[in-house]
């Protein structure tokens, strides 16, 4: 028969036993996972920092996205997390500015008497520059041994109205300018030289957006609007 004291005894070992602490195994085990997420968490930090150090934003980006998905409660989260705005817009700019930059095509061949170096770029948009269709049309900076410098823009079909000069609109983000132009007299290729070529160049690698306007024979007037702000002057070394 049980009495109240033996009742009390059972009840205070039972609340003994209830209150002992934790399994070692299982603290150990907690132990190395927290120490093995702590150091998975650093090693991201550390290739984040690496990749900064290179500038490779896109990458830094990435780093710091998986460390806060995978790690948030970690010491380097807490470190990452007030950088990730920052470095998603460095990542943001990286990218454009790489994309401008695929906007050039740049050659540089032997011809008689040196070298010729050129750098091109199409138009933004096609433009309809004979009344039956959009093409693009090229703008080119030209470095020759022997014709020196130009600049000039090439259509793929139509002509320009340029035979005895012209005055051609630039404009550069916003700001107009006038330059003159002039169309050769040769069926060889449609193109017409702007003949401030110093002006247009330097128009072209001190800004993100150029427009040309043009006169054409078949529809009159026509803008061309190129993406500039990815030229690199130090591949016609001579212009700058």
């Amino acid at each position: 028969m049980n009495t109240p004291r033996s009742a009390g005894l059972w009840l205070c070992l039972l609340l003994a036993a209830c209150q002992r602490g934790p399994d070692p195994a299982q603290a150990a085990q907690a132990a190395a996972q927290a120490a093995a997420q702590a150091q998975a968490a650093a090693e991201l930090e550390a290739k984040l920092e690496a990749a900064e150090q290179a500038q490779d934003w896109r990458l830094a980006k990435g780093y710091a996205e998986v460390l806060l998905a995978e790690h948030p409660a970690s010491a380097a989260a807490a470190r990452v997390k007030p950088r990730l705005d920052g470095l998603r817009a460095k990542a943001e700019a990286q990218a454009q500015q790489r994309r401008l930059a695929a906007l050039w095509s740049y050659d540089d061949i032997a011809v008689p008497g040196g070298r010729q170096r050129s750098a091109a770029i199409y138009s933004q948009r096609p433009v309809d520059t004979d009344g039956r269709g959009a093409h693009p049309v090229r703008l080119i900076f030209r470095d020759h041994p022997s014709w020196g410098r130009s600049a000039y823009l090439v259509l793929q079909a139509g002509d320009f109205d340029c035979y005895r000069g012209c005055r051609l609109k630039v404009t550069l983000d916003g700001q107009a300018h006038t330059l003159p132009g002039s169309r050769p007299k040769t069926d060889e290729a449609i193109a017409m030289f702007i003949e401030d070529w110093k002006g247009l160049w330097k128009l072209a690698k001190s800004g993100r957006e150029l427009t040309i306007e043009f006169p054409t024979k078949a529809v009159g007037r026509r803008s061309a609007t190129f993406e500039v702000g990815g030229l690199d002057p130090a591949r016609l070394p001579k212009w700058n």
